[in-house]
């Protein structure tokens, strides 16, 4: 697959002095004519809301993410990049070489989620797609890719016009099926370290709906957990509820596989290591006295840890067949796993350097050290695939707000919901601080002669 060559760049003229400190929270707004990585920032934001308006109210499902992808490849060849479009589906690739030096992945997802925005923004997404079993469903950019892809943008354009200050290649990655866990495994299957150069780091960001905006979050070591879900078919023989010794009951086993699954965690793991078993869907029967011949059990499950993964899958398997062995069902049930993603484990060493020349150029009192998350992220595979990662957080909750609610101790809308709108500039403009400064460091930045 040769890379479609690039085509103009466009240069941003930039001194050399660093941000001063700004307050905790506050946006990263440099003065009009101050000088330094970021000087540039404030010519082009109204181009990069203009960008992320349009992506808010565009989104696509996973594995549908053409027109997004588009855009991006676009905005790369304008920018100087060789652009390769199609890796992985959806996928963007683009490199800017810029001589001898490391090679420095930065990546972003593109996709959205079926979930109906009910934020009452002007800019709401009103867009509806056909998902995979053929249903119109209404589509929202409520995890914040639009953020990450906006930032992306914003970074690749501040980097383009730096070029007198780093050395290296900038690779830009714009993955797609980040929610569902194939993307960055469906770029690696197709090549993306093998036509592509592998990079010796990869950074990305990921908006953050419990931090105020213009802080940034980092956690050394493990950070995000794996995510496996899982199907439980449990077969029984139906029956007249009235004549329940006739039958063997399947939610009668269902429901005890559901109680006994909660031991796993709380009596095999260790409690200093973290795992989480939730049924999230238990679906049998139509009708009040007809016992059913079969139930249905959906899981997600969440670890830290390889080895702890790998005891809750086979502990999910051991107590659904011993629970069916024991109520003598007709036959075993059906454990079947998918859509996994690993754990998401930051280079420790790499995540410190970084935060520190956050908190040098945008003030220390705005980057904080945060817990690990159950949450997951697919961006881990490319730490597995041998490149020194690290995931950063950015802040997306308008400060006053997060203040009133942390004082009030009410829940904010958290990602995924369809009440989640960032504070658009702050979380804007702080993520392509991020993104860019971290390019900037990695590359071993330097002052032209």
């Amino acid at each position: 697959m040769p890379p479609v060559r690039g085509t103009s760049f466009v240069t941003f003229i930039l001194s050399r002095i660093l941000l001063p400190c700004i307050l905790p929270c506050a946006a990263a707004l440099p003065a009009a004519g101050a000088e330094g990585p970021l000087a540039a920032l404030d010519r082009i934001y109204p181009d990069l809301e203009t960008l992320y308006v349009d992506l808010h109210r565009t989104p696509e499902l996973s594995l549908q993410e053409e027109k997004t992808a588009a855009k991006l490849a676009d905005r790369l060849r304008d920018l100087g990049f060789e652009v390769t479009e199609r890796i992985g589906g959806h996928g963007v690739v683009g490199l800017l070489r810029n001589g001898d030096g490391p090679t420095v992945m930065l990546r972003t997802d593109l996709d959205g989620l079926p979930i109906e925005e009910k934020t009452g923004l002007e800019y709401r997404s009103a867009a509806t797609a056909v998902n995979s079993d053929g249903e119109t469903v209404p589509v929202m950019h409520a995890c914040g890719h639009d953020v990450h892809m906006t930032s992306w943008i914003g970074a690749a354009t501040l980097l383009a016009g730096a070029r007198d200050r780093w050395r290296g290649t900038l690779m830009m990655v714009g993955q797609p099926a980040e929610e569902i866990g194939l993307g960055a495994g469906a770029m690696l299957d197709d090549g993306l370290f093998s036509w592509f150069p592998r990079p010796d780091y990869a950074f990305a960001i990921h908006d953050n709906a419990n931090l105020p905006a213009g802080r940034i979050g980092y956690t050394p070591g493990a950070a995000l957990a794996s995510a496996d879900s899982v199907d439980i078919e449990i077969y029984g023989k139906g029956g007249h509820g009235a004549y329940p010794h006739t039958t063997i009951d399947p939610i009668v086993i269902a429901s005890r596989i559901v109680v006994a699954l909660q031991t796993v965690v709380s009596r095999e793991i260790n409690p200093l290591d973290p795992g989480v078993i939730t049924v999230g869907s238990f679906h049998a029967g139509s009708k009040h006295n007809i016992i059913p011949d079969r139930a249905h059990l959906q899981l997600t499950v969440r670890a830290y840890s390889d080895a702890v993964r790998a005891h809750l899958l086979s502990g999910i398997e051991r107590i659904a067949r011993a629970e069916a062995e024991a109520a003598r069902a007709p036959q075993p049930p059906l454990v079947t796993a998918s859509q996994g993603t690993s754990p998401t484990i930051n280079d420790p060493d790499l995540s410190r350097r970084l935060a520190r020349r956050l908190a040098s150029d945008l003030g220390a009192d705005r980057v904080v050290e945060l817990p690990p998350v159950m949450g997951a992220e697919d961006f881990s595979l490319y730490g597995r695939a041998g490149v020194t990662a690290a995931i950063f957080w950015v802040g997306a909750v308008e400060p006053q707000r997060y203040d009133a609610a942390q004082a009030a101790g009410t829940p904010l809308p958290s990602l995924h919901s369809p009440l989640f709108a960032p504070d658009r500039e702050p979380t804007l403009r702080t993520g392509t601080a991020a993104m860019t400064l971290a390019a900037l460091e990695l590359f071993g930045e330097s002052d032209s002669e």
